[in-house]
């Protein structure tokens, strides 16, 4: 993949949607470390390098964050909009991955300044298309922020 490969995080909280997108992710043979976390506070603990998380402070942030907007105690909103007021994490690109199709969510998620909007596919074979989609843009295509390819301090 890339010279210096980056991670991807992925957030969601149901742990079968979490097994069918590491699926995915191991039928398009993306070789990049994948982590997960189960909720937004988590979210915000693995970005900002807090337990249990600390042992990844000095690596680099992922260069990709797969975000569901429902999840318990702080749902995907609520981290986004924390994460993209954090000076430090604002630049890591989040690409909304949710069952919502609701046309509230598209905009207030836009608003928030995530970088893109996709509903879920029903399908597996779907959900495998847009993985390999996103993973082709943002590892392959994208020029991504140094934080998110480099170690940091």
């Amino acid at each position: 993949m890339a010279e210096n490969p980056i991670s991807i995080l992925v957030a969601d909280d149901d742990p079968d949607d979490r097994m069918m997108i590491e699926e995915a992710f191991l039928e398009n043979r993306i070789a990049n470390r994948v982590d997960y976390v189960e909720d937004g506070e988590q979210l915000l603990a693995y970005l900002r390098r807090q337990e249990p998380y600390a042992q990844l402070k000095g690596q680099p942030f992922p260069g990709i964050i797969l975000l569901d907007l429902n999840m318990p105690k702080k749902d995907g909103r609520e981290a986004l909009r924390e994460l993209k007021t954090d000076p430090e994490l604002c630049r890591i690109p989040v690409v909304v991955l949710t069952t919502s199709e609701a046309e509230e969510d598209i905009v207030r998620t836009y608003g928030l300044g995530v970088s893109s909007f996709i509903t879920k596919p029903v399908t597996f074979n779907g959900l495998v298309d847009a993985v390999r989609v996103i993973c082709q843009y943002w590892i392959q295509i994208v020029a991504l922020p140094p934080e998110c390819s480099t170690r940091q301090n």
